[in-house]
């Protein structure tokens, strides 16, 4: 079942990066479906200076200042694209990283996009997760609750002492604000998570 409207518009980003936890991110392109447990997350919120909105509003960045329930990904270090899920009201500028992915459905196509014969690890890291399940830029703004792409619950239970929260990663620039225990990942996941 596709995660309700409701879901992205609750108010505390961190909350719903851990909701997050356990739910699947699908995509369905050219009838070709893969999808992934979310295993992974970064919550990012405008008051403080790792999210990309803290400055205020941008070209870039426009997207996270809409209603949540739709998907921001970006261009980074010119090469990798990442998947953000939009949070929180419009103006609130609120969104979680999706990190990393524990491998479901169309294996065989995420191999085949990452040109590997091993399914290990080809979901580790915001960047191979994208190309795995063929996200890029032309899905910057769309609504997580198409037939293309989506988050669904499949009732995979995630207990909260299964859950280890620490600082985001590769956001030094920001300061005391990357100390800030916003990243959850699952403690025993199928696959831990690289950079990118």
């Amino acid at each position: 079942m596709k995660l309700p409207l409701e879901f992205y518009l609750r108010k505390n980003v961190t909350t719903i990066a851990k909701d997050l936890l356990g739910k699947i991110l699908c995509t369905r392109i050219k009838n070709a479906t893969t999808s992934g447990m979310i295993i992974e997350t970064e919550a990012y919120s405008c008051r403080e200076r790792g999210s990309h909105a803290f400055r205020g509003k941008t070209k870039r960045n426009e997207v996270m200042y809409e209603n949540g329930g739709i998907a921001y990904v970006y261009l980074c270090y010119g090469i990798h694209e990442m998947f953000n899920v939009v949070t929180n009201v419009k103006d609130k500028a609120e969104a979680v990283l999706i990190r990393a992915l524990s491998p479901l459905d169309g294996t065989a196509t995420m191999m085949q996009r990452m040109n590997t014969d091993s399914l290990k690890r080809i979901t580790s890291g915001p960047g191979k997760l994208t190309k795995a399940l063929n996200i890029d830029r032309s899905f910057n703004g769309m609504s997580l609750s198409n037939n293309e792409l989506w988050i669904e619950d499949r009732g995979i239970a995630i207990h909260t002492k299964d859950i280890v929260c620490g600082p985001r990663i590769g956001i030094d620039y920001a300061g005391e604000d990357a100390k800030l225990p916003w990243r959850f990942y699952l403690k025993e996941p199928k696959q831990k998570s690289t950079i990118i």
